[in-house]
């Protein structure tokens, strides 16, 4: 049988993660979170993750490292982290942007690691 329930989240009401990340839609293979007005300060600290990331920028500038290269990411921007890549960011200016994550980042604890 095939899943065919619709899903619709308010950004204003979606839960919060530790890092600030807001949890939007949540399918069964793929979700997505929302970074809003993130703040510029020190790089994020380097990290792998479990699940591929993908993501789209929607105001700001900030720098994604990725496995030695560096990718600035502005408005307009997207980008993917396979899963299992080391990265990290370094947020340039106030950034919002929008990722899927490829199996949910928020199950299982995957984004709390």
């Amino acid at each position: 049988m095939t899943d065919t329930s619709v899903i619709k989240v308010n950004s204003n009401t979606s839960p919060k993660g530790k890092m600030g990340q807001k949890y939007l839609a949540c399918g069964v293979k793929l979700s997505m979170r929302l970074w809003e007005a993130e703040q510029p300060g020190e790089p994020k600290p380097e990290t792998t993750r479990d699940y591929e990331t993908i993501g789209y920028v929607i105001e700001g500038r900030a720098e994604l490292h990725l496995e030695g290269q560096m990718v600035l990411l502005e408005p307009g921007s997207s980008w993917v982290v396979p899963e299992g890549a080391s990265h990290t960011y370094r947020i340039l200016e106030p950034f919002t942007a929008v990722e899927a994550t490829c199996p949910p980042a928020e199950v299982h604890g995957r984004d709390e690691e």
